[in-house]
């Protein structure tokens, strides 16, 4: 039996090897000229950093199980215990408890708001909550329980961090499903919030010492030990069913198989599920699924200590800035790395650019996009004597996609509809969530659906009712 995965992100990868433990044998298409998707280095001096996500959620085990898997186990590694603060009228400020910026305790929220703001969402627990009928933005409704700032100042930074979208457009129901269906049965939402918070379940976050990309270098040379067949620069431009299997048409010429798992962005997924599944309202609104554009610029900086692991930066409070992530003292291993090559008066951070809309701000040239980040943030305490020593940009154009109200409900409609298309998946981060759990939750997903279809299975985690904050 053949299968042929079309996209090698990390979604497409962990798809292609489940198939291929199953006994499959698998090609894999790739139109760019690398693996990994947002996985992936960046080298900025004597460093070679996380130039895309550098962090798996560690309470679900589809990513921690997988580097396990792949004989990463002895590099897995937490954060350390440093915080970060959220920029508010030019100060760092510690950030409330919350789930996803959903706070869970509003006496807490005093330090972040104005007086009148404070005093809104203090009152949150005693206002009338009604169930919620249907889906809606996350953040509107942050705006009607708790007023908006708190919005502005606490939910948005952080879902900008991890969506790089804009909360009163996402939709709640997709960023924080178990929050959103306890939001249907009415109460207040700090209280859904504070239940469901697991503070007795470990780190939430694990990283790799090295960086997270080397999962994509693990994932790669299993697949070749394996005997996979990996092709990149090679376009996939047309699907049709021949017979019981599939033919897959690229830029190189036509792959067969009998299985075809499709793991590229939403638009060309779209465009190549029109060749078995044309005409429906569910592929026209895949099709019509929103990316925003991002860029990180990891920097090497000297004389700069900070002794937080980042500061969130709500929208309107620098020019274009969204996020600093101080890297060298958020991971112990990055830290290690700074001081053997530079010594002790050198950190290493990213500085994170670019929301949905906002396109424009990353049309410069990388020059331009250090020097310009440099400046915002060179204004912002602690960075007095800061000197830069080195900097690079990765650009991730067109990399996060946007869960607009009813998202969920698309997804659902799209798998329901193939499940009448016998050989033929779909996996990847516009399904069920950005993280790299969600995306390999997809991957085994798809695979699980194909060879079911071909009369087999694999034992697959049950993923989805994933638990609040965790997609």
């Amino acid at each position: 039996m053949r299968a042929v995965v079309v996209g090698g992100g990390v979604s497409g990868l962990g798809a292609a090897l489940r198939l291929r433990d199953a006994g499959l044998d698998v090609t894999v298409v790739e139109a760019g000229t690398r693996w990994g998707g947002k996985l992936a280095p960046v080298r900025v001096g004597d460093l070679v950093l996380d130039g895309g996500a550098e962090s798996m959620l560690a309470r679900r085990p589809e990513a921690v199980g997988l580097a396990d898997a792949l004989g990463l186990a002895a590099r897995r590694t937490t954060p350390t215990t440093a915080k970060p603060r959220v920029l508010v009228e030019g100060e760092p400020r510690p950030i409330p408890p919350s789930l996803q910026g959903v706070p869970v305790d509003p006496a807490a929220l005093r330090p972040l708001l104005t007086a009148g703001a404070a005093a809104y969402a203090e009152a949150e627990p005693d206002r009338p909550a009604p169930p919620l009928p249907n889906d809606l933005p996350i953040g509107a409704y942050v705006d009607e329980r708790f007023g908006p700032e708190v919005t502005d100042r606490l939910l948005e930074p952080l879902l900008g961090g991890v969506y790089a979208g804009r909360s009163r457009t996402l939709s709640f129901a997709s960023v924080a499903p178990a929050l959103f269906a306890a939001a249907r049965t009415g109460g207040s939402l700090a209280g859904h919030a504070r239940a469901s918070l697991r503070p007795g379940a470990g780190p939430v976050f694990a990283g790799l010492v090295g960086g997270v990309h080397a999962l994509v270098d693990a994932l790669v040379e299993r697949l070749g030990q394996e005997g996979a067949d990996l092709r990149l620069r090679t376009t996939a431009t047309a699907l049709r069913r021949v017979g019981t299997g599939v033919v897959v048409t690229t830029s190189a010429g036509a792959v067969e198989a009998d299985v075809v798992v499709l793991a590229a962005p939403a638009p060309a997924t779209s465009r190549l599920l029109a060749g078995v599944l044309p005409g429906t309202a569910a592929l026209a609104a895949l099709e019509d699924v929103p990316y925003a554009s991002v860029a990180v610029v990891t920097m090497v900086v000297r004389g700069l200590a900070p002794a937080d692991s980042g500061l969130l930066v709500p929208p309107g409070q620098l020019p274009t800035v969204k996020a600093l992530t101080y890297s060298a003292t958020k991971w112990g291993w990055v830290g290690d790395q700074v001081r053997a090559a530079y010594g002790d008066d050198v950190t290493a951070l990213r500085v994170s650019v670019g929301r949905a809309g906002e396109a424009e701000v990353l049309q410069v040239d990388d020059e331009t996009l250090v020097r310009r980040s440099l400046a915002e943030v060179s204004g912002l305490p602690g960075w007095e004597d800061a000197q830069l020593v080195d900097a690079a940009v990765s650009r991730w154009g067109g990399g996060l996609p946007q869960f607009r109200v009813g998202h969920v409900d698309l997804v659902d409609e799209l798998r329901r509809e193939l499940q009448g298309v016998p050989g033929v998946a779909l996996a990847g981060a516009y399904l069920d969530g950005v993280g790299l759990p969600a995306c390999l939750a997809s991957a085994d997903a798809a695979a699980e659906k194909v060879l079911s279809d071909l009369g087999g299975r694999i034992d697959v985690p049950h993923t989805t009712a994933a638990p609040a904050g965790e997609r």
